[in-house]
């Protein structure tokens, strides 16, 4: 698993249809080291709802199974 760190993501919806196109598992690591299934639609709702109330997020890692993942991922990141 690859660990990327993400900071300032405003396009949370954005964030998300990215992280859906993805493969493999993509986790959320909070900062008490849980981690959160992302590519569940209930695991980004409680994550919109509890961590990124502001609708904007300003530092989160995030662990990557897939290593064609990381490419999509990295790829939104410039792109944004």
């Amino acid at each position: 698993m690859n660990n990327i760190r993400i900071t300032n993501i405003t396009d949370v919806d954005s964030f998300f249809k990215t992280v859906d196109k993805c493969k493999g598992e993509i986790e959320l690591i909070t900062s008490e080291g849980d981690r959160l299934n992302l590519r569940s639609k209930l695991c980004q709702y409680v994550s919109l709802n509890k961590i990124f109330s502001e609708a904007k997020i300003e530092d989160i890692t995030i662990s990557v199974s897939d290593p064609s993942d990381v490419e999509l991922l990295l790829k939104y990141l410039i792109t944004r």
